[in-house]
């Protein structure tokens, strides 16, 4: 294995199986053709075409198109076509910038092809010449990815929070990390991709998605505990042992792969010199 195999794996979607979805005329999301049908039970709500599925254009505005949506939404997950339901409200736009049309359930997103963003947070510590990096195994009773590794610590960016803020309350929920210690949390860039999730990978349908990457370097005193129940273990590996179990197993979950990724090239342990895919890795970071 490599490290363009985990990369090629977040980046595994056929564009051919999938058709528009458009709210106000404009793109917004991609659906497949099994959970499309589905939609057909709500005429009032979905006009579907050949060419995509469009929220009804009577519902003109954000707040109904939110109330009508979520009635959808809740009725979809009664039926058991969405799962993981969590209470947590994501926006519908064209763009991260550009303003919401409306929001939604955070677990319905992959099904209705919508891009989401989140957080991803690299912890790690400066010993002399070498950084440990912190790892975290998500908790074994998650619905999601349960036991799998992930960064030191993650979250999806919710509707009406900005995302300095979201950092700061992640590191609080996953790490009790302080505020005072949170705030130095430094911005470093973003990846990409769309990942089709396998039938009977929860929770479905296609995560395009963006990840806004940090950087945290933590005192070597500093021992994170997680207060939100969703972290099971923390460790504090050496680059070598990331780096290893990055590329040579599926350890990590899938995003979370790339997101060390980033790390290793951003910190030059992963450089053009020794690694011939270099390029090819660097791209496919921003699929």
């Amino acid at each position: 294995m490599s490290y363009l195999d985990r990369i090629a794996e977040c980046n595994n979607h056929d564009p051919s199986l999938y058709r528009l979805f458009r709210v106000a005329g404009q793109r917004v999301g991609w659906l497949r053709q099994p959970f499309l049908e589905r939609l057909r039970d709500f005429p009032h709500v979905f006009v579907i075409d050949d060419e995509a599925v469009s929220l009804n254009p009577e519902l003109d505005n954000f707040e109904n198109r939110s109330e009508a949506f979520d009635t959808v939404l809740r009725a979809l997950a009664t039926d058991g076509a969405i799962a993981g339901w969590r209470g947590e409200k994501y926006p519908v736009s064209t763009g991260f910038s550009e303003p919401p049309l409306m929001q939604m359930e955070r677990a319905a997103t992959p099904q209705f092809g919508v891009c989401a963003y989140g957080v991803h947070i690299n912890g790690y510590v400066r010993l002399g010449d070498t950084i440990r990096l912190w790892i975290a195994r998500r908790a074994r009773d998650k619905p999601s990815y349960p036991g799998m590794l992930d960064n030191f610590v993650a979250g999806g960016q919710p509707i009406g929070i900005s995302l300095g803020d979201n950092v700061i309350k992640e590191l609080a929920e996953e790490a009790d990390v302080p505020r005072g210690l949170a705030e130095r949390a430094v911005p470093v860039g973003a990846i990409t991709y769309s990942h089709e999730m396998p039938d009977g990978e929860a929770p479905g349908g296609l995560k395009s998605d963006v990840a806004f990457t940090y950087d945290l370097e933590l005192p070597g005193d500093f021992e994170p505990r997680n207060s939100d129940g969703e972290i099971d273990e923390f460790y504090l590996w050496s680059l070598a042992e990331a780096m290893e179990t990055t590329r040579e197993t599926r350890d990590f979950k899938y995003n979370c792969a790339l997101v060390n990724i980033d790390f290793f090239i951003r910190h030059g342990a992963l450089n053009a010199e020794a690694e011939p895919d270099y390029l090819d890795i660097v791209k496919g970071l921003h699929g």
